[in-house]
């Protein structure tokens, strides 16, 4: 499941996924947020991903779909993103194609989490 995170810093938006993560969850929380986020200008974007959380393959397939979508199609809108988990693959992965992300971005440990918060909102 993917939900949204409340009391984000100003101009930043923030997910975190847990369990069983499927498209629906892409396509129904973390697309709408975003899309509302590209309307401002800037997007900002914190995603956790909890230790036990499960992206299925059609999860894999929304996530590239809508980093095309909206990575692409509004790439100079994106300022920084900031991806939290201590899930290693996840980790290997987010380095491997962090090269992809428009913007900054920076991979956090979950200790580090209010750390990169305040870095996605500009708080350096």
């Amino acid at each position: 499941m993917i939900e949204s995170i409340e009391g984000m810093p100003a101009g930043a938006v923030g997910f975190r996924a847990s369990g069983k993560v499927t498209a629906d969850d892409y396509r129904t929380v973390l697309e709408p947020a975003i899309k509302v986020a590209t309307e401002t200008g800037e997007i900002r974007m914190l995603y956790v991903l909890e230790d036990d959380v499960d992206l299925d393959l059609g999860a894999m397939g929304q996530d590239a779909k809508t980093g095309l979508a909206i990575g692409v199609g509004h790439h100079s809108a994106w300022v920084r993103s900031a991806v939290v988990t201590d899930v290693e693959w996840l980790r290997r992965a987010m380095h491997l194609f962090s090269w992809m992300v428009p913007g900054e971005f920076k991979l956090f440990g979950t200790a580090d989490l209010a750390e990169a918060e305040s870095w996605v909102a500009g708080a350096d």
